[in-house]
């Protein structure tokens, strides 16, 4: 008997017009009435038609259909009926009629009237199905909106050939008793990784392979937990549970699937070939992850496909919203399809292993305090039976540690959004190929340096609102399937800096300060950290003045850390107190040098307030220091304060409220830019 999951990715075309295999789709009476509602039915028809307009040839995937043969050409529908009606009826808006697979409704003859009288509307006959009947002006409305004229025909066609569904038949012996518990308990429809490990798991060759793969993916699934804890084996990760030994899928355990009946809940969570697994997992050290599984799948997929030739990753798409269609693409792009599913599951113990013991990720408390870095980069390490934890990944180097963690932290409260982290892509094809630490820092340094000069400050990379271009990263980073990281392109970037970034604009990017911040507490970590410097000795003097301003104390760069909550771009000199007719214009103060990233809480609160007003608040013990962590902001709250103290000595005179003036704010700019430009000019 088969093992394989019985898995058809099929055209509209295929579902309605395929005359090779006649088919009649029975709607059973235990099945709700047809309820979609036009806000649903608008929604699928704008999606397709955008998709339409995108790619004329792109397929567009609509998501599962369940069936279960019950005769010769009678398919009873469990999963998917609202999703086959409402394509009915929107084939039958598009014109298309004579369809050789018919639609039909169990013991519900109304409906089953209704549908097969479609062709006819408005006239429908005496008992009518209104669900069915409004879904049909519906769509109609809908396609007269978002479809022109003279698109009628293409987009016909699109949504006959373009337009999937992925088809699963239930084999015979699956038990369908329990499908109500378990559709209740999940949702109405499989997740589009489900439908992708069903898609790599049928590419494999035995119950054996299929049901390693299997054990594999679930381990990885977990994202909040590190996958020593969820895959515990010492064949893998040695007797510490602290390294990766293997070399390929076949040095992965091998596991054998249960035999006998397949129930439905188990045909629901994916391959039929689940691995038995009586093994208790710890709970334990779990943590937030920065990625979820789908986003992190395209990363292992990305990975995969580097070591085929012809790939051009540049076209690949890190969004799970192409999900099924990267890996539909890549599984149909591979001769080998057996031996792609085995690197790609060898590929993805691999990256999560590395994911979870390389990468940052944040303490499951969401409160953040001052002092209390909750960003972590810890691997998990086994002392003895009754003794694994978590150790900091460089054990024998503060330094090096706590710069580890600044420079993973950047990137990731740069790139919050789970489908933009294409700099969690770089560190893993650097891993797979080196993942000695010091090596690893000095990547991340020139990957942060690379970031900034060929994408943030290459105007071919950027919008008009200087914000990167699809796959501006990959074009930057990649050459010939490599990484490019330690070659810079061009010359002179202070002025093309001012070139980009310029007076009077306020489009500059979230990356550029955090870049900042980093480059600062650097400079703090390279000249004077772990001097015991005296707040009079000559270094910490020269220190402060690269700064431009006075001493601070160093605990703001002891206690620095990246939060996730600075997203809000803070005007220091307030657009509130800026006009023609007053001190400074919205064009003196839209610069860099008045520019800071903090809180939106504190951005919201304050944004009114002058310099002055501004400085008590943030300075206050009972203020939120979080929302205002910026070293660059401590920077310019400082230099503010200086120029107040000397106002009050007559040391300096200015009219009262210009604490921090135009002069001010392109002092500062200068001063940052001779620590970003420092070794690059």
């Amino acid at each position: 008997m088969s093992n394989t999951l019985p898995l058809e990715e099929c055209s509209i075309n295929q579902i309605y017009l395929d005359s090779s295999d006649v088919k009649t789709y029975m709607i059973p009476i235990y099945q709700r009435n047809y309820a979609w509602e036009e806000d649903e039915i608008r929604a699928l028809i704008k999606d397709i038609h955008d998709s339409f307009v995108k790619d004329p040839k792109a397929p567009y995937y609509i998501g599962t259909l369940v069936t279960y043969k019950r005769g010769d050409t009678e398919y009873e529908v469990i999963d998917g009926q609202q999703r086959l009606t409402t394509i009915y009826i929107i084939l039958k808006v598009l014109g298309v009629n004579n369809l050789t697979n018919k639609l039909t409704y169990s013991a519900r003859q109304v409906s089953a009237s209704t549908i097969a009288n479609l062709d006819n509307y408005p006239n429908l006959g005496e008992n009518v199905d209104d669900g069915i009947k409004n879904g049909y002006k519906y769509a109609e409305n809908a396609c007269k909106d978002y479809v022109e004229d003279s698109e009628q025909d293409a987009f016909r066609q699109y949504f006959l050939n373009n337009v999937h569904l992925i088809r699963y038949e239930v084999p015979k012996d699956v038990d369908l008793n329990h499908y109500f518990e378990v559709m209740n308990s999940r949702g109405e429809q499989l997740e589009k990784h489900e439908i992708v490990k069903s898609l790599l798991s049928n590419c494999l060759r035995n119950k054996t392979e299929r049901a390693t793969f299997s054990r594999v993916w679930e381990a990885c699934s977990e994202m909040d937990m590190y996958i020593q804890q969820c895959f515990s084996d010492k064949s893998v990760f040695g007797n510490s549970m602290d390294s990766f030994t293997i070399k390929d899928f076949e040095g992965i355990p091998k596991q054998e699937g249960s035999e006998g009946k397949k129930s439905i809940s188990k045909f629901l969570k994916g391959t039929i070939d689940e691995a038995e697994d009586d093994t208790y997992i710890e709970r334990n050290d779990k943590f937030q992850p920065i990625i979820d599984f789908p986003n992190f799948l395209l990363i292992v997929l990305k990975l995969t496909r580097m070591s085929y030739y012809g790939f051009d990753p540049t076209d690949f798409t890190l969004d799970d919203k192409e999900l099924l269609n990267e890996f539909t693409e890549a599984i149909k792009d591979v001769e080998g399809k057996t031996e792609f599913a085995k690197l790609f599951c060898f590929n993805l113990l691999k990256a999560k292993y590395f994911l979870d013991n390389y990468v940052v990720h944040h303490t499951l408390s969401a409160t953040e305090t001052v002092g209390d870095n909750p960003w972590k980069l810890q691997y998990y390490y086994k002392e003895s039976a009754d003794r694994q934890y978590p150790k900091n990944l460089s054990t024998d180097d503060n330094d090096v540690q706590k710069e580890l963690v600044h420079l993973l932290s950047m990137f990731e409260v740069s790139f919050t959004p789970k489908q933009r982290k294409n700099y969690l892509f770089y560190c893993m094809l650097f891993l797979f190929k080196k993942c000695k630490v010091k090596d690893y820092l000095e990547f991340l340094q020139y990957l942060a340096d690379k970031y900034f000069v060929d994408v943030y400050m290459n105007p071919d990379n950027l919008t008009d609102r200087n914000q990167p271009k699809p796959n501006a990263f990959d074009y930057a980073v990649l050459r010939d399937g490599k990484l490019n990281v330690y070659v810079f392109e061009g010359t002179g970037y202070r002025e093309r800096f001012e070139k980009i970034y310029q007076q009077g604009r306020a489009d500059i990017p979230l990356f550029v300060f955090n870049f900042t911040d980093y480059l600062i507490w650097r400079k703090y970590a390279d000249e004077i950290r772990g001097e015991k410097t005296k707040k009079d000795s000559l270094s910490r003097k020269e220190f402060f003045n690269a700064l431009g301003c006075s001493d601070f104390d160093l605990n703001p760069f002891n206690n620095f850390y990246f939060s996730r909550t600075r997203k809000s771009l803070e005007h220091f000199y307030p657009q509130a107190k800026v006009g023609d007719d007053k001190p400074l214009t919205a064009y003196d103060i839209n610069c860099f040098g008045n520019f800071a990233m903090i809180g939106a809480d504190a951005n919201s609160s304050g944004s009114c307030w002058d310099p002055r007003a501004k400085l008590d608040h943030y300075s206050d013990s009972r203020a939120n220091q979080i929302s205002v962590a910026s070293l660059k902001f401590k920077i310019m709250m400082q230099m503010c304060k200086d120029n107040y103290n000397k106002m009050l000595s007559k040391e300096l005179e200015r009219p009262d409220g210009m604490q921090w003036n135009k002069e001010d704010m392109q002092t500062h700019q200068e001063k940052m830019l001779d620590i970003i430009f420092a070794g690059k000019e």
